[in-house]
């Protein structure tokens, strides 16, 4: 099923869900529940993941119970720039891992975005697994690297879709501008006497600002339906492990921090050979 039909499919599941829930007026009392099972059994243990370029950042805490794990994102984000302002794809692909992970925490809405993005991790790591069979053990071992042996090998088209590990981390690309920016937004807290925004407003609002202007208006439609269920800042708090906005800000900063020095290597390895309107 293409990504227009499951946009559609989406649209009836979300109206449907999203309906029921205001019906019965339980749509905000979902996440809340679910926030207080989390946060009552919550036990944090300090795991230090600072490397020496983050000496002023304090130790990241490992949370037990949850799938995603701010540290281990923040430990592969860590690992992939490499000298010659180049990426390992190993660690970034494991970031997005991570952030997957992320995106499933918040509801089986966004959880069909994950997949999508999940989809297109899976035709890197393909790529790269058959040219190791076929004897290549380089071309896809940097993000620098896979675009020269793909130029080299004829797989890049620059007028018409290919499924090469260019366009697809083309693809992976923008939905981290999306990602980084909506958790920039979310960092932020309000002036004074001022109600802090909603995580679902700010969502939509980067992704209007960012990835939609790739995207259909079924597929737009589909992720604006999406970010209506996501959930309040309570449950973002305890997907990384704090009781409070500030403390929030400290972690979501540094991801944003780590983030933005992948999407810029990436940026730039991309635009020096023109890929950034790849088809």
């Amino acid at each position: 099923m293409g990504v227009k039909c499951r946009a559609c499919v989406a649209i009836v599941l979300i109206l449907f869900l999203l309906g029921s829930l205001w019906l019965y007026g339980s749509l905000e009392q979902e996440w809340n529940t679910c926030y207080r099972i989390n946060t009552s059994n919550k036990k944090v243990l300090s795991l230090n993941i600072s490397n020496s370029s983050d000496e002023g950042d304090a130790p990241m805490i490992l949370c037990p119970g949850q799938r995603f794990q701010v540290a281990d994102l923040l430990a592969h984000l860590q690992a992939a720039p490499v000298s010659g302002n180049d990426v390992l794809l190993k660690p970034y692909l494991a970031s997005w891992d991570e952030l997957i992970k992320f995106m499933e925490a918040l509801g089986p809405m966004v959880g069909l975005i994950s997949q999508e993005i999940e989809s297109k991790t899976s035709i890197i790591r393909n790529l790269a697994q058959k040219a190791t069979v076929s004897g290549d053990t380089f071309g896809y071992t940097t993000i620098r690297s896979m675009i020269e042996w793909e130029l080299e090998i004829g797989l890049v088209d620059f007028q018409k879709y290919t499924e090469s590990g260019c366009r697809t981390l083309l693809r992976l690309h923008r939905a981290l501008l999306w990602l980084q920016s909506f958790l920039r937004e979310l960092a932020k807290g309000s002036a004074e006497g001022e109600r802090m925004r909603r995580p679902a407003d700010l969502c939509r609002e980067t992704y209007q600002r960012t990835l939609a202007q790739y995207h259909t208006w079924w597929v737009r439609k589909a992720a604006e339906m999406a970010f209506i269920a996501i959930p309040e800042r309570p449950y973002f708090y305890q997907l990384v492990c704090v009781d409070t906005q500030a403390e929030a800000a400290v972690v979501l900063e540094r991801m944003v921090r780590e983030i933005g020095e992948l999407y810029e290597r990436t940026e730039v390895a991309l635009g020096e050979h023109k890929m950034l309107n790849l088809p």
